[in-house]
Parts: C-alpha cells; sequence; structure tokens
C-alpha cells in the first residue's frame, strides 16, 4: 500500500487588493515561519502587489501561478507537489473563486492547518451587498478574519458593528481582528449572546430564532444535552426511518436564494406525542439528548418530542439570520 504522507496547507483567502500578499510576503521573510521547509505557494490570482523572493528568509519557496478555478485538479496539484518536492503548500486563493472546487480536489494526506481570510473595511461591506456569496463562501470556514485599513473616528463602532455581524452569520468562531496600522490592531469585543434563554426550564424558540438555534445546537451540542425546549417547523416522515421517528426542521437560507437548504434534526415521538403528516408544520415540545444515531452516522442533538401539534406556517417560511 502506498503511504500517504500529511501536507499542511495554509490557505489565505480575500477578494483582490485585500492584503493577502503582504501579509504571505511578512511571513515568508520571517524564519519562525520560513526556515527552510520546501514550501509550494500557488498564487490563484495576480495582483498590484508583487512577491520579492530574494526576501524570504528561507529559499525553498517555490511559486506557481494558477491561471483558471478549472486548472485546481487532484491530479495537477499532486503533481506540483511531486514536482518540487514540496513539504507544505501556501494557496493565496482567488476571491471569485468558490473554496468547494479547492477543497473537493486536495490530493490525498493535504490537510487545512490554517485558513484566514482578509478583507477591505473601506470596501467590505459593499462587496458583500454586491458579491454576498463569494463573501460567504471565504467567511464560513476562517479560522480568522482580518480587516486592514479601518479608520479610527467617529463611525468606526457603527462600522465594526455592521463587520461583525456579517461575519458571525457565516461563521461564529472565527477570531475577528481590525487593522489600523501594521502596530495598530484590536481584537473583536462585541459579545455574541444567543437570542433565547438557555437557563429557562423550557427554552422558546421563535420563528425569527430558528436559523441561530440550528447553528448553535449543532456547534455546541453538549450543551443542548438535557434541555426541554419549544420550536416550530416542518415533519419530514418516512424515508426509511422508523414510525416512531421524523426528521423536524426548517428550509434555511445562510448566504443568498442559491444557498437555501433544509436543515433538519431527528425527532423521536412518544406514543402520545402526535403523528405529523410529512411535510406539514408541526409546533414541538422536546428534550434534547446527545448521542449516536445511524440517521447522523455520528453523535449528535436528537430531539425526544412529548408534544406533536400541528399548527400555521413559519412567517417567513424560509429561516435566515
Amino acid at each position: 500500500m502506498e503511504q500517504i504522507f500529511e501536507i499542511p496547507v495554509y490557505l489565505f483567502t480575500g477578494f483582490l487588493g485585500s492584503g493577502k500578499t503582504m501579509f504571505i510576503q511578512d511571513a515568508l521573510e520571517g524564519r519562525d515561519f520560513n526556515d527552510g521547509e520546501r514550501t509550494l505557494l500557488l498564487m490563484c490570482e495576480d495582483g498590484e502587489e508583487e512577491y520579492q523572493p530574494d526576501r524570504f528568509y528561507g529559499k525553498n519557496v517555490f511559486i506557481e501561478e494558477i491561471e483558471e478555478e478549472s486548472d485546481l485538479t487532484t491530479e495537477f496539484l499532486a503533481g506540483l507537489v511531486e514536482k518540487y518536492d514540496a513539504e507544505r503548500v501556501i494557496v493565496e486563493y482567488n476571491g471569485m473563486w468558490m473554496l468547494d472546487t479547492l477543497y473537493g480536489n486536495m490530493p490525498p494526506g493535504w490537510l487545512i492547518y490554517q485558513e484566514m481570510t482578509f478583507a477591505d473595511a473601506t470596501t467590505f461591506v459593499l462587496y458583500n451587498q454586491n458579491m454576498r456569496q463569494q463573501t460567504f463562501d471565504k467567511l464560513k470556514s476562517a479560522e480568522l478574519v482580518v480587516f486592514n485599513r479601518c479608520v479610527r473616528d467617529e463611525g468606526f463602532r457603527e462600522r465594526q458593528l455592521e463587520m461583525h455581524k456579517i461575519c458571525r452569520v457565516a461563521n461564529r468562531k472565527s477570531q475577528i481582528l481590525y487593522e489600523f496600522a501594521p502596530d495598530d490592531v484590536i481584537l473583536d469585543d462585541i459579545a455574541d449572546p444567543l437570542p433565547y434563554d438557555m437557563n429557562a426550564p423550557l427554552i422558546e424558540i421563535g420563528d425569527d430564532m430558528f436559523a441561530e438555534w440550528y447553528r448553535d445546537i449543532n456547534e455546541n451540542q453538549d450543551q443542548y444535552d438535557g434541555k426541554e425546549l419549544i420550536v416550530r417547523g416542518r415533519a419530514v416522515t418516512g424515508e426509511g426511518l422508523d414510525n416512531h421517528c421524523f426528521i423536524f426542521g426548517r428550509h434555511v437560507m445562510t448566504c443568498c436564494v442559491e444557498d437555501i437548504q433544509f436543515a433538519g434534526l431527528l425527532c423521536i415521538r412518544q406514543e402520545d406525542a402526535g403523528e405529523p403528516e410529512n411535510g406539514g408544520w408541526v409546533r414541538i415540545r422536546a428534550e434534547v439528548r446527545v448521542e449516536y444515531t445511524p440517521v447522523y452516522q455520528e453523535e449528535g442533538p436528537v430531539l425526544y418530542c412529548t408534544a406533536v401539534e400541528k399548527t400555521e406556517p413559519a412567517d417567513p417560511e424560509v429561516a435566515g439570520f
């Protein structure tokens, strides 16, 4: 059997002019990050800034330009690593290309070690309005979001709140930094309280809270174990499920209309809980138990329903953030 070696991948995303090249250049000039490792640097767009390899601390950096998104095939990427005998890969990704193209074509052994996205604070909100799908795509899995070219004036807090909200819709866990100058950087300090009371004996999830609840119960499932809640959504029966089971959820729009998906959880109902109709709207009262189920093929939140009542559709029917 052929041995597969682990290749660390450092992924830097953001639109053209967002500061990716300068950050990578600075990183490669330092011994801490570039002490001679054989590094494959993939340039997926050609901006105004150019790399200056003569200033890199380690000299084993091999730059390859990727001109088309369609070039990102498993065979091509694996061939580049073999060509340079690379020990790691740095990707400066094109802001207009979708990340799934890279994720879906990474050769065996490639592992994302760090993912950072960069944004120009002066244009970010406008970019989000006009190219929301591409913006959301770069935020959804980023560990760190860096807003550069920030201006420290009376209007900064209002702009910060708007940038923060856009980031949190896509990703609740990313760290956010605001850069005013090379040595003037602050960490985001805006709290993100949930819109419902987690300490209540019975947690009530309003229609406008569904998307936030669904994301949080999946990201922080252990915090919900043993909690009892009331929430409204649609029931999906059949699909190979046992008679006392159904999938409960709603369609959720995280980014744009093209991104609408049904977000559901497994429900197990008591005999006297009421029987839902396939596709019908129901209000459920349930206890959350985090456990393994073949439906998820892993541990996850399962809703044990003590009440399943027919109800009117939520308004709007598609949940959003």
